[in-house]
This record gives structure tokens, sequence and C-alpha cells, in this order.
């Protein structure tokens, strides 16, 4: 069983991996939100909710991510016995 799991886990971790450098890139950087600047259009549009791939995306991540929370809990619990 020990071994099932960490086979899980380990594609699991190669999904997540995947799925967070799929994800789109966030247009501000961390300079501009140091300093402020960059107007008040692109502070309105930041704001929306991701649609279409974006959303998708996240939601898989945080699938995947409650997966490898779970599985690396029972490799714990198993690894205790």
């Amino acid at each position: 069983m020990t071994n099932i799991l960490t086979i899980l886990i380990i594609i699991v971790s190669v999904l997540m991996i995947i799925a967070v450098m799929m994800q789109p890139a966030k247009t501000n950087n961390a300079s501009g939100a140091l300093s402020g600047g960059g107007g008040g259009a692109d502070d309105l549009f930041s704001k929306q909710k991701p649609r279409g791939f974006e959303a998708f995306m996240q939601k898989v991540t945080f699938v995947l991510g409650v997966l490898f929370f779970c599985l690396a809990l029972g490799l714990v619990y198993l690894a205790s016995k």
C-alpha cells in the first residue's frame, strides 16, 4: 500500500508542477506593486474574476494540491504503523 501511495504522490506532484507552469503569467511585476504605479485602469482590470482557461487551471491546481496533501497524510499514517 505504501508503494502505491508513493507512486500516486509522485504522479500528482509532477501533474501539479505542470499545472502551475501552464497558468498564465500575471502582467504586474514586483517593482510595480512596490512603487504603487501602474495607473487606475490596471488596478480596475486586475480585480476581475478569472475566466476560461485561467479559472480551469486554478481549479486543477487546487484539486491537485488537496490530493497531494491527502496522499502525504496517508503516507505518514502508514509509515507510523
